[in-house]
């Protein structure tokens, strides 16, 4: 491993996808409906608004505004070899955390309170995992479930009703949860600092101030998973389905596993998948409508054992996330680009 950040030439984000994120993506795109739902919403709701309502209320980062972090976010999207510079915005929200938006031309916002309270080192990790978003393809599908999510009159317009809709929702809420794993591995390849990823979980997880102890803390990761049962298990898994996040111990567990298999330092030395081999992407959305039609061909019986196995929970979870997030101010700016979630850690964590 070179003793210093590499460039990561042709990097494809298959490097860094977590087995998890990718068989909760393929359960989703199997579950009735989705297809129709995903077509429906990009019909609606074009991308240049969106980006004409962030342009309009945030600031663009660049050369000559916030030149520190133009070059911080230089730095991430070189050792990424990202394909373009994607546009990077800082908004006056009140909440530390970012998000990525978009469809054809995606583009990451930060909020101002993170810019203001992150160290450098941890604001680069919360701008890698937006990044990873965006070269892993995930910013599609998150833009969507926003819209879904706060949709208002949208709603009303949507192709599916009832347990249908809600299947899909806890499908979808299901995916984005696990689509956090692979923005973890993602922001550690791009910062290259482990340290660094330690110390935002830390944060993610309250742990502000001269107290906290990053040692600690991965004492207590290892505690979690070994102190693990059978019952432990069910009772976690019910407990996320109210997260937007997996655990922040879990995200370190994760992270501090994937470095000891040598997958990290493997990849800093040279040996990964190279974009150029990755199956060809079809914006099916766009110009196909029955991409996954053979995918979705799934009875009305099937739909109700999906639904009953992911348990009532999944149905209550996205039932509520979905009538508390549509009854929010829609002036709120920029609408549906900062990942707000009260379910995280309280005062002093970040909102990714």
């Amino acid at each position: 491993m070179s003793d210093g950040p590499v460039r990561l030439p042709g990097i494809s984000s298959r490097a860094w996808e977590h087995p998890a994120d990718r068989d909760a993506l393929e359960a989703l795109r199997k579950v009735p409906g989705f297809d129709a739902l995903i077509r429906k919403v990009m019909g609606l709701v074009s991308e240049r608004p969106l980006r004409l309502i962030t342009r309009g209320s945030a600031v663009e980062v660049g050369p000559r505004q916030f030149p520190k972090i133009d070059a911080m976010y230089g730095r991430l999207l070189e050792r990424l070899d990202a394909p373009e510079r994607f546009p990077l915005y800082i908004a006056a929200n009140p909440v530390m955390g970012a998000g990525a938006v978009g469809m054809d031309a995606p583009f990451i916002v930060l909020s101002q309170l993170s810019v203001q309270v992150l160290p450098e080192r941890e604001l680069s990790v919360l701008l890698g995992r937006e990044l990873g978003h965006v070269l892993s393809d995930h910013v599609l599908y998150k833009t969507m479930l926003k819209i879904v999510l706060r949709g208002g009159s949208l709603v009303t317009r949507m192709p599916l009703t009832g347990i249908a809709m809600l299947a899909v929702v806890g499908a979808m809420l299901e995916w984005d949860r696990k689509s956090e794993l692979s923005a973890d591995r993602a922001s550690l390849l791009a910062v290259q600092d482990p340290a660094a990823m330690r110390a935002y979980l830390l944060r993610v997880a309250g742990g502000t101030g001269a107290g906290a102890s990053v040692p600690a803390f991965q004492e207590q990761a290892r505690a979690y998973e070994e102190d693990s049962s059978a019952v432990d298990s069910v009772i976690k898994t019910l407990v996320l389905l109210g997260r937007s996040h997996p655990f922040p111990v879990q995200r370190l567990g994760e992270v501090e596993r994937w470095i000891a298999r040598g997958d990290f330092a493997r990849i800093l030395s040279g040996d990964y998948p190279l974009r150029r081999d990755d199956p060809e992407r079809v914006s099916w959305w766009r110009e196909s409508v029955g991409a996954y039609t053979d995918e979705v061909r799934t009875s009305a019986e099937d739909l109700g054992r999906w639904v009953r196995s992911a348990g009532e929970g999944v149905a209550d979870r996205a039932s509520s996330t979905w009538s508390k997030l549509r009854g929010r101010d829609e002036s709120e700016p920029p609408a549906g680009v900062i990942d707000v979630d009260s379910t995280e850690a309280g005062s002093g964590a970040v909102s990714e």
